[in-house]
């Protein structure tokens, strides 16, 4: 596959990176696995080109780069840091075969501690100078007061886990909401087996990877969850509302912050976000104009979590995103051991950036 013209442009969008102030970084094509296993589970093999080496393991083609940049920063990075990067990157395309399973991203990272909305806008503004003179409107949203809204929530601490954990796959995330809800009724088979004294008596040989103890952990989980308190009608609707916030800026902050009134807990990440806002004033950034939405970004990478953002086509809807980023802070916890910087960044496809200023001629 020739990726010409679209690493050529890649190359000049680094080049504005670096008069950015972003030190260019490589990394391998080839991943250890395990380290993506660990952060999203077996699904990333839905996504991913994964093989076997036989003295390194499993390894995959490099799904993007943030992961491998966050793990050489946390390595022993000076602080601030930014870098830039260009290179191919790999993903199956199973739902959309129409896509390209290869391409080139050109991307932008910010390791700041000091003012964290002040490098968000740094990154968005950044990306909005690139991609001025391209036919893109932007987006953009806040993981970040879901999350506070989720863990607000009057229920265990395990179905809030649950709901985090499938915050990125909104069909799911419905599903266990209006489990939790009492919404949906008891599969048969989970009844029967609460009813039962002894599920695992009479039962045939254990197959799998799954022990007796490890069955038995699950079992007793069901039966603390049976017993847990539906969330409340009224949880539900404030978090219904708060997912159905779509307007600019100044009004879905007001929105918002009237919600913040019965679901206190996203007060502070709410806050957050007018800091956000005002930091994007700041660098000239249209605010009044710009989108935000609260569900926006849910079906992108799951590291990001808080402010996400992206660019998409206004003459191609057919295409993905052409440039997308967001924050990742608890990211460079996981793979720093704990150590904790926050961070930001985001991609551009030059090959989209390509086809739609083709169309837009």
């Amino acid at each position: 596959m020739t990726h010409g013209p679209a690493r050529d442009l890649a190359a000049a969008l680094c080049a504005r990176y670096e008069a950015a102030g972003a030190m260019p970084v490589d990394c391998a094509i080839l991943q250890p696995a395990e380290t993506l296993l660990d952060l999203y589970g077996e699904e990333i093999r839905a996504r991913a080109y994964v093989t076997q080496d036989p003295a390194r393991g499993e390894l995959m083609l490099r799904p993007d780069f943030t992961v491998p940049v966050v793990e050489r920063h946390m390595r022993g990075g000076a602080e601030p840091a930014r870098y830039c990067y260009t290179g191919e990157v790999f993903r199956r395309q199973e739902e959309h075969p129409e896509r390209a399973s290869e391409y080139i991203q050109a991307g932008y990272e910010v390791f700041d501690r000091a003012d964290p909305e002040a490098a968000d806008a740094e990154v968005f503004a950044l990306f909005a100078d690139l991609l001025k003179d391209y036919p893109v409107r932007a987006a953009t949203g806040d993981i970040g007061v879901l999350t506070a809204a989720v863990t607000g929530l009057r229920t265990s601490e395990r179905r809030r886990a649950a709901l985090l954990r499938h915050l990125w796959r909104p069909r799911r995330f419905r599903a266990l909401i209006e489990r939790f809800a009492g919404r949906t009724p008891v599969p048969p088979t989970r009844t029967a087996l609460l009813a039962s004294a002894d599920p695992l008596a009479g039962a045939a040989p254990l197959i799998g990877l799954r022990g007796e103890d490890e069955i038995r952990e699950r079992i007793v989980a069901l039966h603390e969850d049976a017993a847990e308190p539906p969330i409340s009608a009224e949880e539900v609707a404030h978090l219904d509302a708060l997912l159905k916030v779509s307007e600019t800026c100044p009004f879905a902050l007001e929105r918002l912050r009237d919600l913040a009134i019965d679901l206190p807990s996203i007060g502070p990440a709410v806050e957050r976000l007018a800091r956000r806002c005002d930091a994007l004033a700041a660098r000239g950034v249209d605010v009044d104009a710009l989108g935000f939405e609260a569900a926006y970004g849910r079906t992108s990478m799951e590291y990001y979590d808080g402010f996400v953002f992206g660019f998409a086509s206004t003459v191609r809807a057919d295409l993905p995103p052409v440039a997308t980023g967001g924050r990742y802070d608890a990211l460079t916890a996981r793979l720093g051991g704990g150590a904790r910087i926050p961070a930001v960044g985001g991609v551009i496809r030059p090959d989209l950036l390509l086809a739609i200023g083709e169309e837009g001629a």
